[in-house]
């Protein structure tokens, strides 16, 4: 029999209540039908850290330092030229020792731009070693012909005074009036702007995490390093501030204006110079690292001027400085180091209590 399309749709109706009906009437023995659960998903959110600047190690949280090249500039460091200009931004600086045997200062600036730098001097044997694996630009004032070809061979933007143009200028209104050639300053932002390539230096140190626990090691209050008299400073310990504070001839050496010399870290690495001013700074010697109050001792290791030296304890790792600027004597072996250490921290002991004996009383 065939069915028309009314019947059979009516057909379909009823078989569909009654598949409805059995699934919705219950028996002794039926079971619920599951209910559906939804499952919530806790959203997870990651915090990105700021970005570090390469030769502090602090964060940067604009992250300037990474749009910028090293700018290092050759300071004097003679009573005449005293008190500098921007010495106390620079993120490091190297001290050396050039004829004469008084010493002279390579000052890198990266995180920090000071308006005013110097006075600047005449390039070194020794510096172009010193400044090769930053790049970036290397502002000096004249030199012997020889230094001069050693450092526009190194890879760096090399600018001399001639070549400054604006960026240098003599006789600066911000600072102390002084006769040539102590008077040759170098403009931050302008010669920043001479760098061209805007490409941060890679770091030269290795630091510990910034909020790290203090390092612990030897307590220092103050050390003496053995320049030449008038070139020896004392570095002090200052807790409050975690910085060793530097003086020349018992006074705090201070900059144009109210800074002190202050830095975080103070590395003595002490250095073979085969004449005047030719520190060798490739190659490998002893070191001492003031941080966070404390000397570790270790040694320098540099096979290749391309890289920094690497600094490492006796059993080869690596030393890690506190984040912050940093010093680094660049002292002849054999000079001295005087050191004032720290007492032992004091530990308090409990008095002892001794419990009274029982007491008995006569009987009568």
């Amino acid at each position: 029999m065939r069915f028309g399309s009314k019947s059979a749709a009516a057909t379909a109706v009823v078989a569909t209540l009654a598949l409805v009906a059995a699934a919705c009437g219950g028996g002794g023995d039926s079971k619920a039908a599951p209910k559906a659960t939804t499952t919530t998903i806790a959203r997870t959110t990651t915090t990105v850290p700021p970005p570090v600047a390469p030769l502090t190690g602090l964060p940067d949280p604009g992250g300037a330092s990474l749009t910028r090249p090293a700018l290092s500039v050759k300071v004097e460091n003679t009573p005449d030229a005293r008190p500098q200009a921007g010495l106390d931004q620079a993120d490091v600086v190297y001290e050396e020792v050039v004829e004469g045997n008084i010493t002279r200062f390579v000052t890198i600036f990266n995180s920090s731009v000071p308006a005013v730098i110097g006075p600047v001097r005449s390039v070194r044997a020794e510096d172009p070693d010193i400044v090769w694996p930053l790049g970036g630009i290397f502002a000096y004032s004249g030199g012997a012909q020889v230094n001069v070809d050693a450092i526009n061979a190194a890879p760096v933007h090399a600018v001399d005074e001639d070549a400054a143009g604006a960026a240098m200028v003599r006789n600066e209104p911000s600072q102390p009036a002084r006769d040539a050639p102590h008077n040759l300053y170098g403009l931050g932002p302008a010669l920043f702007a001479l760098g061209g390539d805007p490409k941060p230096p890679k770091p030269l140190f290795t630091y510990v995490a910034n909020g790290a626990p203090p390092i612990s090691a030897q307590g220092v209050l103050d050390f003496h390093v053995g320049f030449q008299a008038g070139y020896d400073p004392v570095w002090t310990w200052d807790g409050a501030t975690g910085t060793w504070k530097r003086t020349i001839g018992g006074a705090p050496q201070t900059v144009t204006g109210p800074g002190h010399i202050a830095p975080a870290n103070v590395v003595v690495q002490f250095t073979q110079y085969s004449g005047e001013a030719e520190g060798q700074t490739v190659g490998e010697g002893d070191v001492w690292i003031f941080s966070d109050g404390t000397l570790r001792t270790g040694r320098w290791v540099r096979p290749d001027k391309a890289q920094p030296a690497r600094y490492v304890d006796a059993a080869g790792a690596t030393i890690p400085l506190r984040p912050g600027r940093t010093w680094v004597e660049v002292l002849p072996v054999g000079s001295p180091v005087d050191v004032t250490k720290a007492p032992p921290p004091a530990t308090t002991v409990a008095p002892a209590t001794t419990t009274p004996p029982p007491t008995t009383k006569k009987k009568k």
